[in-house]
């Protein structure tokens, strides 16, 4: 189990000091999300100061970009960082990406497949000479004249991984990714019974599909069944004392109930029999009660979504749920931690 490192973008982009201190602590990566600052700017400076650990985004908006630009950043990077980059993906929802960013929105499943394979036509015509011929009913990449190309990279493409969270986007990533990254909001249960499955369904239909000449339907995935990596990101709540474990326990009750408001996330309060939550949190989200929707999240959805324990028992907790799972984690904890305490934990599972 490879345990990685995510730092949040709510400051300056500048995270060479977090970066530099995460490869000492020993984490496998290093990630950065897109959300008021751009992952790419962050991790070109990480890429800087650190020369072992994986650097991803987690997530990238793909929507927010066309294929092309997103192949030239990512190509960008993954030569700077000598080969490191893990081009982490996501959708985003419809409000955001037609009123946010002013960007088309249709199938996001299906668009989603065509924009990866989208991406490694593109990076097949600089590394391989390949013509450019890419027709899609989302995208169409057919020019590629050498003073734009930025030619072969000595360290090919990166990995493309998709985040998800409803089974047809997962099935996606299972077919045309080289990973997939759970949502933190997530369970053991929704894993096993709906992820998991989604999953085994791409990756079928990846080995049953042969290259064709067409683009558009032949799955082109580097990563082969056994290094398909599937990257999770658990919620722990710890602490040493009682106080700072109720306090980490608060946190994370906030955190459930902020991604339960969510319609696209109640499939997996439905999973359980939580459907009314789901109602009454968007209900409260609605009218800004913020701070009325954590009291709704009792200890058996707590416990369901977060390891909740001393810190002594959070590894073994964790390498017990998702230890046949996940290839590689990040803990998540959505509150002011101890970050000597939370590398502790993670050396302990790697060692594990």
């Amino acid at each position: 189990m490879k345990v990685d490192l995510a730092f949040p973008l709510d400051g300056p982009a500048d995270v060479r000091d977090a970066a530099t201190r995460g490869e000492q602590a020993g984490y496998a990566a290093l990630w950065t999300a897109e959300t008021q600052h751009d992952p790419f700017v962050a991790l070109t400076l990480a890429a800087t100061v650190t020369r072992r650990p994986q650097l991803g985004t987690a997530i990238a908006l793909a929507f927010a970009r066309n294929p092309m630009s997103l192949a030239v950043q990512a190509n960008d990077l993954q030569t700077i960082s000598g080969g490191r980059l893990l081009l982490g993906l996501g959708s985003q929802i419809k409000t955001h990406i037609t009123r946010r960013f002013s960007m088309p929105w249709s199938h996001p499943a299906a668009r989603m497949r065509e924009y990866v394979l989208a991406l490694r036509a593109i990076w097949a015509c600089w590394n391989d000479g390949s013509r450019l011929s890419f027709r899609g009913d989302f995208y169409t990449h057919t020019v590629m004249t050498p003073f734009f190309s930025p030619g072969p990279s000595p360290f090919g493409p990166p990995p493309v991984l998709l985040a998800g969270v409803g089974p047809v986007m997962t099935a996606v990533a299972g077919e045309v990714a080289d990973g997939f990254l759970c949502h933190g909001f997530t369970t053991e249960r929704y894993l096993r019974e709906v992820t998991l499955p989604a999953l085994a369904q791409g990756r079928q239909r990846t080995a049953a599909s042969p290259a064709t000449a067409s683009q558009t339907t032949a799955p082109q995935t580097t990563a082969s069944r056994d290094d398909f990596e599937v990257a999770g990101s658990p919620m722990v709540a710890t602490g040493r004392t009682e106080e700072e474990l109720a306090a980490a326990a608060a946190g994370v009750r906030s955190q459930i109930a902020f991604y339960g408001s969510t319609p696209a996330y109640r499939p997996v309060l439905e999973r359980h029999g939580w459907g009314p939550l789901a109602d009454e949190l968007h209900t409260l989200s609605r009218t800004g009660r913020w701070d009325d929707m954590a009291a709704l999240i009792d200890d058996d959805v707590l416990a369901a979504f977060a390891v909740v324990a001393e810190p002594d028992r959070v590894a073994p907790e964790l390498l017990g749920r998702y230890g046949d799972i996940m290839t590689r984690m990040t803990l998540y904890t959505p509150y002011h931690s101890d970050a000597g305490l939370v590398a502790a934990i993670a050396a302990e599972i790697q060692a594990g």
